[in-house]
């Protein structure tokens, strides 16, 4: 069973972890404790919608981002297959220079990736 704050975790994690971030440096930019944005990311807590956006305006990655690519992992762990192409209501995040694939979760830098 999936269970969702681990999967967003996950993905705030390795949002922090590419920018080559601590926790100290999110924790403070987001106003959380070190020790709370920590179980965030493990997966221990559960963020409300205010400190998930908080943490995403920390980390500078749009928050329907965070929640696509969580919602693509939930997809794929319940056996659904993620198409290959981009929707076209998302085409402008590639412009803005976002990247998002399955494998290596979001990073800033390159156009957005498709998705399988």
């Amino acid at each position: 069973m999936v269970v969702l704050r681990r999967e967003i975790g996950d993905v705030l994690r390795s949002a922090r972890q590419r920018q080559g971030r601590t926790l100290r440096e999110v924790s403070s930019a987001a106003r959380v404790s070190l020790g709370y944005l920590s179980e965030v990311e493990r997966g221990q807590k559960e963020a409300s919608s205010e400190l998930l956006g908080s943490i995403c305006e920390a980390l500078d990655v749009p928050l329907w981002l965070v929640l696509r690519e969580v919602s693509d992992r939930v997809a794929l762990a319940e056996g659904l297959s993620i198409p290959d192409t981009v929707p076209a209501d998302l085409e402008w995040s590639a412009r803005r220079g976002w990247s998002h694939d399955s494998h290596d979760g979001l990073s800033a830098g390159a156009a957005l990736a498709p998705v399988g």
